[in-house]
């Protein structure tokens, strides 16, 4: 079994998504102390870290790019 055959590939997204919904599913019974009123809501790390992720994502693709970001020509100077 060859990590880049297509089986292997998708048998470890369906292991993956499995594992997180057997996660958040885990989060019901688990006894919160929220400290804000957000943060005591079902599934509420798992789609924080998600949002964070992406926030993350598009901040380094977008800000951090236009700081680093060179002409086409840089190398021909």
């Amino acid at each position: 079994m060859k990590l880049e055959d297509p089986r292997t590939i998708r048998l470890l997204w369906i292991v993956s998504l499995v594992v997180l919904a057997l996660l958040v599913a885990a989060d019901g019974l688990v006894e919160h102390h929220p400290h804000f009123g957000i943060d005591g809501s079902f599934g509420f790390h798992a789609w924080y870290g998600f949002a964070v992720c992406a926030a993350m994502v598009l901040v380094s693709k977008f800000v951090v790019g236009l700081l680093l970001k060179r002409r086409d020509t840089y190398y021909d100077d």
